[in-house]
């Protein structure tokens, strides 16, 4: 009788388990969550979301941080429809360096294209299930931090690799050989309440060539009425200020300030400005910016700048904590509350009260324009 009672109890665990591996983790979750913790969920029924990756360059250098950008690939992938995510944005700096195959064992413990599969592997989550788009920071192109122009993005991160990026992509501009590269592209889609926007790609310090292809792209007729996210690496420093000019060898460059004055300013519909690339160690404000300005048009550009890669044990730390970002866009079409957390420390109930970032730079709303011209520019909200 005993070893019947045993014999049940054995097949009711397994059927328990089978039936929870095949349910996402954050429906499985109730009952066992820290008291007061709040698990991430829409604020609004109707709204949609952006997740924004930081840079990954730290999590791939180290094949002991490798789980950890899985975990948060995972974790969006799980969370794709509670969270309702329409795109994920990754920073830049994928790598921390594109083609070095002979590292010397401080600054990494695994090669270029070891790093490139890495990265590969951890987005590989989201193939087929969510579209993600990303950018080339410095640490993508030349050996170790842009030497040169030649990066190894477009073999690891081609078109066709996300059937749901693929069916997005509008443009593709040139690489510094002239070839076609993603490293410049442009990408559309439709939101839920039906506002049009087009994701604008630029490689690191924009040549000026790249600077006229996007400013061609923007002042396409056929994305005249269209909300434009310009996502590029380097752009604002933690002081909220467009960066003027950095230390890099590479001639026909542009810098924030540049890229604002030459492309984002001047434009009718760039609204939004999204980079990376800042980190001070051990230091969340040092790892962000935003800032507000008005472009040709008088609308508003929601500018941020967001990064972890030197958090969680500075540059030889675990890769930054596994901070990402959620940009909830409300049913009005206007509105955009931006929140920060960690899967990392949200899958414990041990760590759990350490999950959200909670200071003003880091949980904040901010309006866009109305998707209709002529009406008042887009203020921060609290």
């Amino acid at each position: 009788m005993n070893a019947l009672r045993s014999l049940r109890n054995i097949l009711a665990t397994a059927a328990t388990l089978c039936l929870t591996a095949a349910v996402p983790l954050s429906a499985i979750r109730t009952g066992i969550d820290a008291p007061g913790f709040i698990a991430p969920a829409l604020e609004e029924n109707g709204s949609w979301s952006i997740i924004l990756v930081p840079d990954t360059q730290t999590y791939v250098k180290y094949a002991r941080n490798q789980p950890l950008l899985e975990l948060m690939t995972a974790w969006i992938a799980d969370n794709s429809k509670n969270l309702n995510i329409k795109l994920v944005l990754c920073t830049g700096d994928m790598v921390e360096q594109n083609d070095m195959l002979d590292p010397d064992g401080q600054n990494a413990d695994q090669t270029g294209p070891q790093q490139w599969k890495a990265v590969s592997r951890a987005f590989e989550r989201l193939d087929g299930r969510v579209p993600y788009i990303v950018t080339a920071g410095n640490h993508d192109f030349g050996i170790r931090s842009v030497e040169d122009r030649h990066t190894r993005l477009d073999e690891f991160f081609p078109p066709e690799r996300n059937h749901l990026t693929q069916a997005m992509l509008r443009r593709a501009g040139s690489n510094a050989n002239g070839r076609p590269s993603l490293t410049n592209a442009a990408y559309e889609f439709v939101s839920p309440q039906g506002r049009k926007f087009l994701v604008l790609v630029l490689e690191f310090a924009p040549r000026d060539s790249a600077l006229e292809w996007g400013k061609y792209v923007a002042a396409d007729p056929n994305f005249a009425n269209h909300t434009i996210i310009l996502l590029t690496h380097s752009y604002l420093n933690a002081q909220n200020e467009h960066i003027v000019t950095e230390g890099y060898k590479i001639e026909d460059r542009n810098y924030g300030r540049a890229v604002f004055e030459k492309l984002v300013q001047p434009s009718k519909n760039i609204e939004m400005v999204i980079s990376g690339h800042i980190a001070l160690p051990e230091d969340p404000l040092g790892h962000i910016g935003f800032r507000t300005d008005t472009n040709a048009a008088g609308r508003s550009i929601s500018q941020m700048a967001f990064n972890a890669q030197a958090l969680g044990g500075g540059w030889f730390g675990n890769g930054g904590d596994c901070w990402l970002r959620i940009l909830e866009f409300h049913p009005d079409g206007r509105t955009v509350s931006v929140r920060t957390f960690s899967p990392l420390f949200g899958i414990s109930p041990a760590t759990q009260q350490q999950a959200w970032r909670n200071d003003a730079s880091d949980r904040f709303s901010f309006k866009l324009d109305p998707a209709s011209k002529g009406e008042k520019a887009a203020e921060i909200i609290e």
